[in-house]
């Protein structure tokens, strides 16, 4: 049977260009209506039907393209080779099988095809694949979005979004990973990747938004520290003032009054991490504006060029929302007032946060030396209690290598120290980046720094003294007595560990805490013949 088409067209380079781009469309037409019929569309879907498969297309097309040309060729330098179609006899038995068979065969082909593909995408947006088959370095922040607040919302819910354009620039962002990971070339521990996060009013406000946030919120605090052989507990409540969005709902003067979206508050930061911001520009609903610039932190013209001009949203406080490496101070506190970690061992507090803290080669070496810490600080120190306490002990062994497994990476030198958290304002500046008291308007009129501004200590109880209760609020008292010092400074100074190398002169205010042990043996009721050690490979 003689071809109707031009003979430049009848050559198995066009044919398979042809053949490849009449698949695509097939493809892109079922992923299309995928897409549209689907109630919550994966933003790979997008990515396939409108990115990939269009690319694939394209190659065949330009595959069609090439044979025609060469064949064109072919043919006025006399070379063509003469080609015919297959003549098709159904008439014939041996066809009438050989026909059924590609039939049968294709179908199948045609159908593991599909189901694969729908597979493979759907693979590639499960939290599975982004944590653990081809982000291995990503292990940490995997883990901790495992235990985060935010553990049912999917990787690609705020990483990516709907929406093939986020995606593509996601990935792009990401490129040099894909090489990094695969040379091992990838930084110790991973950045986080601030500058290339969707707007939070793209996903955050999604669920979240200023205009349903009102009224306040009250939360306590416990906290122990030893005193002696003794674990002494002292707590707080905070009435969080939250305010919002919606006057109608309540004030709109509380924390969440910088996300009104009647207020507009631009900040710029000169560092990477966002955590030094000298300069920041507020507008209020009546178009007044004001700039506070910082009467510490240099703010030069240059600077101003370099620096990273960026308006409020919701990641610049709530920065580590589904990521998050605890303080483990903060979390022994927790385990503590629950119960799980008995406060009645002997120096279980500043013991638990010393062992977590010590440097560990790898999180075996870590949870075997924790184990160890544990048991032989008890042995040699009070073996009165070993027998008694064994339960107690075995149950803060196991809570203290859960904390590590949770939130110390070492083979990633990731941990709470590397990744800034700026709600509140205990282990890192946080409120304070701004609300430090040092950022002066153009008026002379100072960025409050008053605590109450944002919650009101309505009581206290501080180690076994009198509990403090009033509804219109009580003044502050340090649990440990440090003089006026916690008045003039950030409380992070103290009560934060820098990463290494980047202690500064603010980290001597350490000194001044009585409550913080820096040697084994300075534990409460250790002795010098009972260090705590940490094994080694």
């Amino acid at each position: 049977m003689r071809s109707k088409l031009p003979p430049s067209f009848t050559n198995p380079i066009t044919l398979l260009g042809v053949a490849i781009t009449t698949l695509c469309f097939i493809i892109i037409g079922f992923l299309a209506v995928l897409e549209m019929m689907a109630k919550d569309p994966s933003p790979y879907i997008g990515v396939l039907a409108f990115v990939i498969m269009p690319s694939v297309l394209m190659f065949g097309v330009a595959l069609a393209v090439f044979g025609i040309l060469r064949e064109s060729r072919l043919i006025r330098q006399g070379k063509q080779a003469e080609r015919r179609f297959p003549t098709i006899d159904l008439g014939n038995p041996t066809h009438q099988t050989g026909i059924f068979v590609v039939f049968v065969l294709g179908s199948v082909l045609v159908l593991a095809s599909g189901v694969g593909s729908f597979q493979a995408y759907h693979a590639m947006e499960t939290d599975k694949f982004c944590g653990t088959s081809c982000h291995t370095p990503m292990e940490p922040e995997y883990t901790a979005y495992q235990n985060g607040p935010h553990a049912r919302v999917g990787c690609v819910k705020c990483h990516i979004g709907s929406g093939a354009g986020w995606f593509v620039r996601s990935k792009l962002s990401g490129s040099y990973q894909l090489y990094s990971v695969a040379f091992n070339k990838f930084p110790r521990p991973i950045a986080t990747p601030i500058h290339n996060l969707r707007p939070a009013q793209q996903t955050c406000e999604q669920c979240h938004w200023p205009a349903q946030f009102f009224s306040q919120k009250l939360m306590r605090q416990t906290y122990f520290s030893s005193v002696g052989r003794e674990n002494v507990k002292s707590t707080i409540d905070l009435l969080i003032k939250v305010g919002g969005g919606n006057k109608e709902a309540g004030p709109t003067s509380g924390i969440h009054w910088h996300m009104n979206i009647r207020n507009k508050v631009t900040y710029v930061a000169t560092d990477e991490r966002r955590q030094s911001i000298p300069w920041i520009r507020s507008e209020g609903p009546d178009g007044a504006v004001r700039i506070f610039r910082s009467t510490e932190l240099p703010f030069t013209a240059d600077d101003s060029t370099k620096g990273e001009y960026r308006r409020m949203d919701c990641v610049d406080c709530h920065n580590r929302p589904a990521h998050q490496y605890r303080n483990p101070s903060r979390m022994v506190n927790h385990l503590m007032a629950l119960g799980w970690i008995d406060p009645e061992l002997p120096s279980a507090k500043d013991l638990s946060v010393h062992v977590l803290e010590d440097s560990y080669s790898s999180a075996a070496i870590g949870k075997d030396s924790i184990r160890t810490a544990i048991q032989e600080y008890y042995q040699v120190n009070f073996p009165e209690l070993v027998k008694p306490k064994s339960a107690s002990i075995e149950r803060m062994i196991t809570e203290v290598q859960s904390l590590f497994a949770k939130n110390y990476f070492p083979s990633m030198k990731t941990d709470w120290k590397n990744f800034p958290d700026n709600i509140g304002h205990m282990y890192f500046l946080g409120c304070f980046r701004c609300h430090d008291g040092k950022h002066v308007d153009q008026a002379g009129k100072v960025l409050t720094n008053d605590c109450n501004t944002c919650h009101t200590i309505v009581g206290q109880q501080v180690a076994g003294k009198k509990a403090q209760v009033s509804l219109e609020g009580i003044g502050y008292e340090h649990p440990v007595d440090v003089g006026t010092d916690w008045k003039t400074g950030p409380c992070s100074d103290c009560h934060s560990t820098p990463p290494e190398g980047k202690e500064g002169e603010k980290g001597k205010a350490k000194e001044k805490m009585k409550a913080v042990s820096v040697r084994p043996s300075a534990l409460p009721g250790a002795s010098d013949a009972a260090p705590l050690h940490r094994r080694t490979p």
